[in-house]
């Protein structure tokens, strides 16, 4: 069982440090963004905790403006043996996220956690934007990223090494150009993968995925591009206080899905789905992306 690091936004709005090769963000009205945003914050936090997931909520701070905070998952990942693995952010205003409140609530839940720092890397332009880049299979050890701006391959490959994976690299396209961050396009569970295979062109990755799909005994569960475009990719499968798994989800992502992919994945676990509409429209992040676990 994990914990979920969830980060509180004072200050959530459209990013367009981000939106220079996010697809899925759009600038929505902003009059009201701040409120709507906190309001579908703290109605997700609700929800988890209704389902005996354990959430810290860390409060943002007005400075240094940080409009994307609300997404913590990008800049630091949490491994057993109290690790932790800081990331290098593409875009700058992303890059002050890692903030000292943030650090203290995290030294306060693991005091004795190591830490490995890749964010120096940003002076080299290398990114790799941590579980929005890297989609990992803990129990059988793999990663799983696609190339894009934000995903260096050299980094990925550091990350793998240091965690004992098995890199698996490969190109998902979108709307003509990479999509930005592997966890938009699939998701790994348990005992089944969700995953947008029409955005993997090429053959070889496509058949190297379902042979390493196949070896580790995951169902498939296939979206389109249209319902990957509405966040069905991005779902997140989490665990009670009580261990029993739950798949989160946006309520959008959940309304593109057919009567079969919802049973089929209620046939494993029970959905949680937030309103998030908001944050996904200025944020171009959905559910998956709100959340770092702490394991």
């Amino acid at each position: 069982m994990a914990k979920l690091l969830m980060i509180r936004p004072c200050c959530f709005g459209y990013n367009p440090q981000t939106a220079v090769n996010n697809a899925f963000q759009t600038a929505g009205p902003q009059d009201q963004v701040k409120e709507m945003a906190l309001a579908e914050f703290d109605a997700y936090v609700t929800l988890l905790r209704k389902h005996r997931i354990e959430v810290i909520v860390a409060e943002d701070t007005p400075e240094p403006h940080t409009p994307d905070s609300i997404f913590p998952n990008n800049w630091i990942s949490f491994h057993p043996g109290q690790m932790a693995i800081l990331y290098p952010m593409y875009a700058p205003n992303r890059r002050l996220e890692r903030k000292k409140s943030v650090f203290k609530i995290i030294m306060d839940e693991a005091p004795r956690i190591r830490w490995i720092d890749m964010s120096p890397r940003e002076r080299q332009n290398q990114f790799l934007e941590g579980t929005g880049s890297m989609v990992f299979d803990r129990e059988n050890a793999r990663a799983y990223a696609c190339r894009s701006p934000r995903t260096n391959e050299d980094l990925f490959l550091e990350v793998c090494e240091t965690l004992s994976y098995k890199p698996l690299l490969f190109n998902a396209i979108s709307q003509g150009q990479p999509i930005y961050h592997t966890n938009v396009m699939m998701c790994m569970a348990d005992r089944y993968v969700v995953i947008c295979l029409d955005s993997v062109h090429d053959e070889k990755d496509r058949r190297m995925l379902l042979d390493q799909f196949n070896e580790d005994h995951k169902e498939i569960v296939g979206i389109t591009t249209e319902q990957m475009n509405h966040f069905a990719g991005n779902m997140f499968q989490v665990f009670s206080t009580d261990n029993k798994p739950c798949l989160v989800m946006s309520r959008q992502a959940y309304n593109v899905l057919t009567p079969e992919q919802r049973r089929t994945l209620k046939s494993y676990n029970p959905l949680i789905t937030p309103v998030l509409n908001t944050i996904e429209t200025n944020g171009g992040g959905s559910a998956r992306c709100m959340l770092a676990e702490i394991v």
